[in-house]
């Protein structure tokens, strides 16, 4: 009877032992899937602070393309204000959804620019103009000497803002494609830089006939 009685105590503690390795090995296997989550950008990163910034630059350009597109009849100066329009619209919603993904606010603390230290052309971070704007955003009163032009005025005035603006947005994007961590921001700043020096190049020719 004792024999017996041993016998099933000795299969009780190693079904337990069985039981706690198996309770174990779950525990490790859930603990490693949430250590190895989605790891994103902190509100302090360049990633973030890219973002937000162009989101701000970017809205301005779209604002000046659909000013001048209404004041204008020169189908390469509406062509090229659409254009500018449609892609930083879309840019800004693009970097909209990755702040939202991040569980980032739209907006931080931090100075505009502050992002960029570090960078080849900004080793201590970008620099506001002493209006507060960050480098290429026009003036108030550019903004409503736009407003108030019509046709060459009009466009020749977009075209100087709009160089100017791509300018500073284009050395903004360059620094971002050397400072951001996530691939898919690295790859969006690299287009911005391509097509803002693109149209650059464009808008400088169209001045240039005016």
């Amino acid at each position: 009877m004792t024999l017996h009685l041993e016998t099933w105590q000795k299969r009780v503690l190693i079904g337990l032992a069985g039981a706690l390795v198996v309770c174990l090995f779950v525990l490790t296997f859930v603990a490693g899937r949430i250590g190895t989550g989605p790891q994103y950008p902190a509100t302090t990163s360049a990633d973030a602070g890219f973002a937000r910034d162009m989101q701000v630059h970017h809205a301005q350009a779209v604002e000046m393309s659909r000013l001048v597109r209404d004041r204008t009849e020169d189908e390469v100066v509406r062509t090229i204000a659409y254009d500018i329009a449609m892609t930083q619209q879309h840019q800004i919603g693009q970097m909209y959804a990755w702040l939202e993904e991040w569980g980032l606010p739209l907006s931080s603390a931090a100075p505009s620019m502050a992002w960029m230290a570090g960078s080849m052309d900004h080793h201590d971070g970008g620099t506001l103009r002493d209006n507060g704007l960050m480098p290429g955003m026009a003036t108030p009163e550019q903004i409503a000497d736009l407003t108030a032009a019509s046709g060459v005025e009009a466009e020749r005035l977009y075209l100087t803002l709009m160089i100017t603006h791509h300018e500073a947005g284009a050395e903004m994007a360059q620094a971002g494609t050397e400072l951001v961590q996530e691939p898919r921001v690295r790859v969006a700043a690299e287009k911005m830089v391509a097509a803002q020096v693109a149209e650059i190049t464009a808008m400088e020719d169209m001045l240039d006939e005016l």
